[in-house]
């Protein structure tokens, strides 16, 4: 007999909305693999009328879960759990999703920011938590509707110096989804290059309220300032990040479109009442007092930016 293998998506926004998508369609009415979504609202649904629709350029498919719903205890027990929300969502994401884990199932983060894996450890302590990151430019573009509008989109997560068979499996399971996957065990440096990548622009893009064309035309140097800084926390906690690390992260964006936003000034121009600030930036801050690392520019925007909200 055939075990079925239940994958839950926790939060279809950029992130979750394209991988989910990816994986909801490649196994839609598979007898062994069933790919469920939890999201919320109006977005809920448009996705439970119509299916959720994936724009990457000139693609467009529609994917349709196994289910879709805002009660996981719905789904039972999983075997992989991808949590995609963002980072002052995941307390809350973590008790919703308590009664679908059991001492098998893999939880696997791919949220901005570098703590979410020892988050999740801490309240699962035997549970598989691999580490995890993911390149993507993506975001909402209306209820249901879920649009990639950069030019990379990939994953990599597990363990550092390990592995287990079940990540193997989602490695697989992922990659045959059409999702570029890599499973890698050098996990904390691949996070801390993207964090570095992902730190610096948020940070620029939110206190600048530039796009990322914008940013590199009028502020380039306060940008290779914010990844020096950042890039100083990192090899100050024994990170050994590529020293070509800076040039590939203008590189990045230099590639992206001139209109790409970050996710965090989208949160602020929207007014939202949470975002990533204290995990993004304050982070860098916070580490850069504890490491005696001087970060005086995340300082300048941390404290600026936090004004902002305040006020917001």
């Amino acid at each position: 007999m055939t075990t079925k293998t239940k994958i839950i998506v926790a939060g279809i926004g950029g992130v979750g909305g394209y991988f989910g998508g990816l994986l909801a369609k490649a196994y839609a009415g598979n007898d062994n693999i069933e790919v469920y979504f939890i999201a919320r609202g109006n977005h809920l649904e448009q996705i439970r009328n119509h299916g959720l629709k994936v724009i990457k350029g000139n693609i467009v498919f529609t994917a349709n879960p196994f289910l879709a719903t805002a009660n996981a205890a719905e789904i039972g027990t999983a075997d992989y759990i991808i949590v995609c929300t963002k980072n002052y969502d995941l307390d809350e994401i973590l008790t919703e999703v308590t009664p679908c884990i059991d001492e098998q199932t893999t939880i696997l983060p791919l949220l901005n920011g570098v703590e979410a894996a020892e988050k999740i450890r801490a309240k699962f302590p035997n549970n598989l938590v691999p580490a995890g990151c993911a390149y993507i430019v993506s975001a909402i573009k209306d209820p249901g509707i879920v649009e990639n509008m950069g030019n990379r989109q990939d994953i990599s997560f597990g363990l550092d110096n390990e592995t287990d068979e079940r990540l193997t499996k989602l490695e697989d399971l992922l990659k045959s989804a059409g999702i570029e996957a890599t499973l890698s065990q050098e996990i904390s440096k691949l996070i801390w290059e993207k964090f570095i990548f992902l730190s610096s622009i948020a940070t620029a893009t939110s206190y600048c309220d530039k796009t990322v064309g914008e940013l590199l035309e009028e502020h380039r140097d306060l940008l290779k300032s914010l990844i020096d800084e950042v890039t100083a926390i990192a090899l100050a906690k024994n990170i050994k990040v590529d020293e070509q690390t800076s040039i590939r992260a203008i590189a990045h964006y230099e590639s992206l479109p001139f209109t790409a936003t970050s996710s965090m000034q989208r949160d602020f121009n929207a007014k939202k009442l949470k975002t990533e600030l204290n995990s993004i930036t304050g982070y860098v801050v916070k580490e850069g007092e504890e490491l005696n690392v001087a970060t005086p520019l995340f300082k300048m925007t941390y404290l600026a930016l936090l004004k902002k909200q305040t006020i917001s």
